[in-house]
């Protein structure tokens, strides 16, 4: 179970899920108009498939995203048709028929029209239709104005199962907007044109939207924003010279002695407690799915999740176990 890529029923509840996934050998591929198409295919198939978008943050080399995959229902015909034209807006991800041939052919409402519904319906609510489609797109427009063929993506994708709401959600959003402050590339991620913070700053509604849902509690923008920004800084709202940042050596150095970091520093730090701990949240919640797991699978129990309070202030944050080898 330890290389498991947990899923939710998306029938039965919402999940969100931390997904990551890295160019080929880790190459530094995408210059910054490569980055701006991914961006744009990235908001396009959220639509499509009903997923929406917490935060993100596209790098040279991978991406990040922090993803909701609501209830499954069955959409309208005439949703079905909305999702479908925002899709082939984008060349590389347009089916072979126009969206008014689809009109027309749901207009005939024949075995035609019920086979193209079951498709697309199939497509929708599922977070490894939305990744799947995301980056095959993207890989069709980078190989065909790159001049390049080949496989981009290192690995299929990562991802984790995050409790969906309080401690865990938040943690993580910050984390993934955080990654170009660890990248050495700015110090405030406003400044970061390619991440969810940047974008819902610059104005962006849907950007907005998912801050506002990262932080819960019904809050405005200018609330949500006003916490959000606090979490990223600690008790201020402006960058320290240094980024407030430690080096993972230094970090593992602390942890060694037993030692503890403040959240905004230790956010700072590249950790695979966020990409690689499988699920995570309170440990009721990693207990909670752990459990559905062993049901589903005839498996035992595999022990207690993996507490990360030792690290820092986090509460009962948790993983689903231990991690191997170095979590930095």
């Amino acid at each position: 179970m330890r290389r498991a890529r947990i899923k939710v029923d998306s029938e039965q509840g919402e999940a969100v899920y931390h997904c990551t996934s890295r160019a080929v050998n880790g190459e530094r591929l995408f210059d910054d108009v490569a980055r701006e198409i991914l961006r744009k295919q990235m908001w396009r198939a959220a639509t499509y498939c009903g997923i929406q978008i917490l935060t993100y943050t596209i790098l040279s080399n991978h991406f990040h995203l922090l993803v909701k995959v609501p209830i499954k229902t069955t959409p309208s015909d005439d949703e079905l048709l909305r999702r479908y034209s925002v899709l082939c807006r984008e060349p590389e991800l347009e089916s072979t028929r126009s969206p008014s041939a689809i009109r027309e052919l749901l207009k005939a409402n024949g075995p035609e029209a019920a086979e193209w519904r079951r498709t697309q319906i199939g497509r929708m609510g599922d977070v490894s239709n939305f990744m799947k489609l995301l980056k095959q797109g993207f890989s069709i427009w980078f190989n065909k104005n790159r001049g390049r063929f080949g496989t981009l993506w290192a690995e299929r994708f990562k991802s984790v199962l995050v409790e969906p709401q309080g401690r865990a959600i938040e943690t993580v959003a910050l984390y993934i907007d955080l990654n170009c402050v660890r990248a050495g590339l700015v110090e405030d991620p406003k400044d970061y044109r390619f991440c969810g913070y940047a974008e819902a700053v610059g104005g962006s509604a849907q950007a907005r939207q998912g801050i506002s849902t990262v932080i819960g509690g019904g809050l405005d923008w200018a609330e949500a924003h006003s916490h959000y920004r606090e979490a990223l800084f600690g008790s201020g709202t402006v960058p320290k010279a240094q980024g407030a940042s430690i080096s993972s050596e230094a970090f593992a150095e602390v942890l060694q002695r037993n030692g503890r970091l403040p959240v905004p520093v230790i956010l700072r730090c590249r950790m695979r407690y966020f990409t690689d701990g499988v699920i995570l949240g309170s440990r009721t919640f990693v207990r909670s799915q752990l459990s559905k797991l062993c049901e589903h699978y005839g498996l035992r129990g595999e022990g207690e999740p993996y507490d990360l309070s030792n690290i820092s202030d986090w509460g009962d944050l948790s993983i689903l176990h231990k991690l191997r080898g170095n979590p930095f």
